[in-house]
């Protein structure tokens, strides 16, 4: 037990604090950065509503990743934006609850979208004929709910976990939102135990939905490889080029994030940076414009309001 056990009724995010000189600088970064990913993101989801040629199952799920991922910025970023500019960077204790709940719980919904995006094009290639009737809206929809269950079931026993007892002084927490490992080091607690499950919860979640997805892969490729002509192979693999991509991406920045020995150093809050701000503006870039089918959506959008 830790002596010193205040009941905390607010935490302060310590976050860029540390770095005063340059907190303008990267206000400007993260801000243009964030606008790109709005932007990015917002466009995915109106060419996949207006334009019937991308109403498959395929564009679906990148319309469901690109609304999880929207929330998922709206959970931190603004906060830390905020918090770039003023001196005032309290967050209320339940605030902090709620911030922690809805990344992690939206984290892990990303991660099961990505998954169930890897096994669309796992049908759509190794079962061509039965892929219209295996991949349904009706289905992809209770995929996609199964997806958000998931995420926050597993969100809410960590924070619950984490939130059960109550916080001791200081009430800082170094990071620039309210990351479960930063924050559940203030436990009064056995922090090191609750720290030890909660990362085992995320990295098993982590591990697992990265394992489906290479799994699916190897089944793609061998079925790809079995293509006579090298048009028809290059066709296939065009498909998965920009989902296998932002896999990599997303999961390679994650397992540093949650994968990082404690003993090795470092700056927890610069490490989150390229998993909370990078990934999610680059997913949008990586689908939309390595994407033939969402290019010629957005150029018939643009000939319409010409034409108009």
């Amino acid at each position: 037990m830790k002596i010193n056990q205040t009941v905390l009724k607010e935490f302060i995010l310590v976050g860029f604090s540390v770095y005063p000189q340059v907190q303008t600088f990267l206000f400007v970064i993260f801000f243009c950065l964030y606008l790109l990913t709005l932007s990015g993101n917002l466009a995915i989801m109106g060419l996949t509503w207006v334009d019937r040629c991308l109403h498959t199952p395929m564009y679906f799920f990148l319309n469901a990743l690109s609304f999880s991922e929207t929330c998922y910025t709206l959970t931190i970023i603004p906060k830390m934006l905020v918090n770039l500019l003023t001196k005032n960077r309290n967050i209320s204790v339940i605030g902090c609850g709620l911030q922690m709940c809805f990344f992690l719980g939206l984290g892990g919904t990303n991660c099961v979208i990505l998954t169930l995006m890897g096994y669309d094009r796992f049908l759509a290639i190794c079962n061509p004929l039965r892929y219209p009737l295996l991949m349904t809206n009706m289905v992809c929809g209770k995929l996609v709910a199964y997806a958000w269950v998931a995420g926050f079931f597993v969100s809410v026993i960590q924070t619950s976990l984490i939130f059960r007892g109550s916080f001791c002084n200081p009430n800082l927490v170094k990071h620039f939102f309210c990351h479960m490992r930063a924050v559940v080091r203030l436990s009064c607690l056995d922090s090191d135990l609750t720290e030890f499950i909660v990362t085992v919860m995320s990295v098993s979640g982590l591990m697992g939905t990265f394992l489906v997805i290479i799994l699916t892969y190897v089944f793609i490729l061998s079925t790809v490889l079995k293509i006579p002509s090298a048009e028809g192979k290059q066709k296939a693999f065009s498909t998965c080029a920009s989902h296998l991509t932002v896999v990599i991406i997303h999961f390679g920045f994650a397992s540093i994030v949650y994968l990082k020995p404690e003993a090795s150093g470092g700056d927890d809050t610069v490490i989150a940076v390229p998993y909370t701000v990078i990934t999610p503006f680059l997913s949008p870039l990586i689908f939309s414009l390595r994407n033939k089918d969402m290019k010629n959506a957005f150029r018939k959008v643009l000939g319409k309001k010409f034409l108009e």
